[in-house]
């Protein structure tokens, strides 16, 4: 296995362990940010209507229990953990292949391709995992439809009843973060190495864990103010249809100008607070887990390379004094 082929393993599971550590604590924050998306507030609807993020949390509690708090969480963390180490991975790889194996850096460009390009990959892998999280996000007690009983379970009914093209229903929202996310991280290197003087090229060991969260905070807070509005169309289209088998909207189209027409820009805004509340510390953990995991297996690397290269002069050694010891 080569250099970049390891290398791009552990960004994978570097990318895969930071995933997965910051789903359990703010998933709640995320099945209310989904509620919030699909409510337009025009009734026909089994989502009761919620206040704000502190009531919608306390409503759900006290109605559906933690169950209800935790619904689509094995898929969130599947998918969570399946898309960062995928992105990390095909980045990783896409880096690789513009700069052809060398150490010199990527421009701007090919950043932002390498970055669309590993997020176009992982969208089109992940999108069914991410329309069953919604499915069940959006049962409660009050819907028509017979529930899904587990993730399992939406997969088989979804298929039976929607056919294969339902699992890539609102696929195309989600780039941003990536290519922001890498955009951000090259300004931040940029201006640290001015202020210390220090070589580019030691660029990740500038950025300290603090960095880090700022920077997947950041990102975060750009991806969600600039996509936000397709993430509402996504979440809307990834309605299970009603129990007459009818969906609510046609396409995303659809969706964006019913959207438009009866609740006006703020229906596209639906549910940004939870979502902020979750997705800032979320990035944030991410990028700082993913940050401490590189540090930790540069630093595992070379010690393994000091260890291999004394055992080789041990061994040399020792081969030097039995030749003198055959001499005498």
């Amino acid at each position: 296995m080569s250099n970049g082929e390891k290398w791009s393993l552990e960004n994978a599971a570097a990318g895969a362990i930071a995933g997965f550590s910051t789903v359990a604590v703010l998933h709640p924050l995320d099945v209310v940010r989904t509620r919030f998306q699909v409510s337009d507030g025009r009734g026909g609807s089994c989502l009761p209507l919620y206040k704000n993020t502190a009531q919608a949390i306390y409503s759900i509690a006290r109605m559906e229990g933690l169950r209800g708090l935790y619904a689509g969480f094995y898929p969130a963390v599947f998918g969570s953990t399946v898309s960062w180490g995928l992105y990390f991975f095909f980045y990783s790889r896409a880096k690789d292949r513009y700069t052809k194996g060398s150490d010199q850096s990527l421009s701007p460009g090919h950043h932002l391709v390498a970055a669309a390009e590993a997020g176009a990959l992982v969208c089109m892998l992940t999108n069914p995992i991410w329309l069953v999280k919604t499915r069940l996000q959006l049962q409660t007690p009050f819907n028509q439809n017979r529930p899904y009983i587990g993730s399992s379970d939406a997969v088989r009914t979804i298929f039976k009843e929607e056919g294969w093209r339902a699992f890539y229903k609102g696929i195309g929202s989600g780039l941003f973060l990536f290519c922001a996310y890498e955009e951000l991280r090259k300004i931040a290197i940029n201006l640290k190495s001015r202020r210390e003087k220090t070589d580019l090229k030691d660029g990740d060991r500038l950025l300290n864990s603090f960095d880090y969260a700022m920077l997947g905070g950041a990102s975060k807070v750009a991806a969600i103010l600039l996509t936000y509005p397709s993430q509402v169309i996504r979440a809307r289209i990834q309605q299970r249809p009603s129990s007459d088998g009818i969906p609510k909207y046609l396409d995303s189209w659809h969706v964006a100008s019913e959207t438009a027409r009866f609740e006006g820009a703020r229906g596209f805004y639906r549910g940004i607070t939870s979502s902020l509340m979750k997705n800032i510390p979320s990035a944030s953990i991410t990028f700082v887990m993913r940050s401490g995991f590189d540090v930790a297996i540069t630093i595992t690397r070379e010690w393994i390379a000091c260890i291999t290269g004394a055992l080789h002069s041990t061994k040399l050694w020792g081969i030097c004094l039995e030749s003198c010891f055959k001499k005498q």
